[in-house]
């Protein structure tokens, strides 16, 4: 991928010399939506596909505290701090293009901060923890990224490559567009709605439009700026495959159980990255009017 030299976002946090902010933490603003942490079965009390503050809630055996949110002031990375410089390139990326989209279409995009930490935070979702993967929280807007799951994408998951990492970003952005977009709090409204097998159902139409729309984004960065190289797309796909419900439950020794599903599987999430890679239009994205996934 071709990003050294490009310009980077002025909306990234690092809080991993700070404090990290303890125990606490309420559940404001709706749930937290990200890429998904890991199989419990596959990487020892990781989870994937379930709200990550409920799991960590449950797990812990307590009830919602209080909200104590912690806000730092952007930082811009150091120069040797690669990684983050690389998140913070993607991140900028990402704006780019969702500014032109939305202005296009008669918007404004509101762009989102990527807090980038250690081990936890705070969050206007709740405590964020590095098991939790990367995830969006539509209370503070944000996107939060502990980047030693990166190590977890290549090393356990078998998804190298920086476009692969990219995606990550880029899908976490999908679900502020959805924010934006009122999308996400049309889907947490349903929750007292439905059932939990309709819910996971409707969560799955959500995490696969953000698949969609990580493609839009790509598609858009490669006409204006041509940051693909060979492999690229192929790594991305294959990120995609790995982090489908239904490999991480084979990959965790369990029977796999299409109910369960929150993400959708491996072929739906190549499936409609592509898509949205293909056509670059957002409304190609409609996953919640598509018959078929």
């Amino acid at each position: 991928m071709k990003w050294e030299g490009n310009r980077e976002s002025s909306n990234v946090e690092d809080r991993r010399d700070g404090d990290s902010g303890g125990s606490g933490g309420g559940m404001l603003g709706g749930r937290s939506v990200g890429i998904g942490t890991i199989v419990i079965a596959l990487l020892g009390g990781w989870m994937f596909g379930i709200n990550p503050m409920t799991i960590i809630s449950l797990l812990s055996g307590g009830g919602v505290p209080s909200a104590q949110v912690q806000e730092a002031p952007a930082q811009r990375p150091p120069k040797d701090d690669q990684l983050k410089k690389f998140v913070s390139v993607v991140l900028a990326d990402t704006e780019d293009v969702w500014t032109g989209v939305f202005a296009k279409a008669g918007g404004t995009y509101k762009e989102p901060t990527l807090v980038v930490f250690r081990g936890s935070t705070r969050t206007a979702c709740g405590q964020g923890q590095a098991a939790m993967g990367p995830f969006y929280c539509p209370g503070d807007q944000k996107v939060y990224i502990d980047l030693g799951f990166y190590e977890t994408l290549k090393n356990r998951l078998g998804a190298p490559g920086e476009f692969a990492q990219a995606y990550v970003i880029a899908h976490e952005v999908g679900h502020h567009v959805q924010n934006l977009m009122g999308i996400s709090a049309k889907v947490d409204g349903m929750r007292s709605r439905v059932n939990q097998t309709q819910y996971n159902a409707l969560s799955v139409r959500l995490e696969l439009q953000a698949d969609c729309f990580a493609g839009v984004w790509a598609h858009h960065a490669q006409n204006a700026r041509q940051i693909l190289e060979n492999g690229d797309i192929e790594s991305a796909m294959n990120a995609a495959a790995k982090i489908g419900d239904d490999a991480l439950q084979r990959a965790g020794g369990g029977e796999v159980v299409p109910d369960s599903f929150t993400h959708g599987t491996s072929a739906q999430r190549q499936r409609w990255f592509s898509t949205g890679f293909q056509t670059g239009v957002v409304k190609s994205c409609d996953t919640f009017s598509a018959r078929q996934l």
